[in-house]
């Protein structure tokens, strides 16, 4: 899948990175002069921000109404300082923190769990007001079948692991994952 130019996942991780920065009072970085990204482009995304290779938050937006600068402008706002899991990122971690988007493709009703790809696709869930989403590289760091991404996705709604199988929504979606030192960005 690929939904946007490596120009433009550059511009995408030096806004993130910016946006966190103007948000905890850190020195923001040197901002390369790369071409404008299109404001007009929607898209869903998440944010990921990673310490010494752990979690250290990750929200989301996985709607596409509005333009992917301002969701991930947001997102990245939004794990730095607002993940309920993690006090608020301070200064003094800002230099370690590593930064990962990902860029949501269409979101599609599941059927028939057969065809959800592990590592492709990602997965959300609902039933009623409760809702769960997975990222497709979740499954594969935790070397999950489709059918424990489908259990887990569930459990991270607050539903009961076999929601999918007893009436819970299942919709799966593909998303194009880049972060900050890919290999991408050193040469193509």
């Amino acid at each position: 899948m690929a939904l946007i130019d490596r120009a433009a996942k550059q511009n995408l991780l030096q806004r993130a990175r910016h946006a966190i920065a103007r948000a905890i009072g850190a020195p923001p970085p040197h901002r390369e002069s790369l071409p404008q990204f299109s404001e007009d482009f929607c898209a869903g995304a998440f944010v990921t921000l990673r310490m010494n290779g752990q979690l250290r938050g990750c929200i989301g937006y996985p709607e596409s109404d509005l333009p992917l600068v301002e969701v991930v402008e947001r997102c990245a706002l939004s794990a730095a300082v607002s993940d309920p899991r993690f006090p608020p990122l301070s200064p003094g971690e800002w230099s370690g923190i590593d930064l990962e988007v990902s860029v949501l493709g269409p979101i599609e009703r599941v059927d028939d769990i057969k065809d959800v790809i592990v590592g492709r696709h990602g997965l959300i869930v609902e039933f009623g007001r409760q809702r769960g989403l997975l990222l497709p590289q979740v499954a594969t760091e935790w070397n999950w079948s489709a059918e424990e991404l489908a259990s887990q996705t569930c459990a991270k709604a607050g539903l009961p692991h076999d929601a999918w199988q007893k009436g819970a929504k299942l919709f799966k979606f593909e998303a194009e994952v880049f972060a900050e030192g890919d290999e991408s960005f050193t040469g193509e």
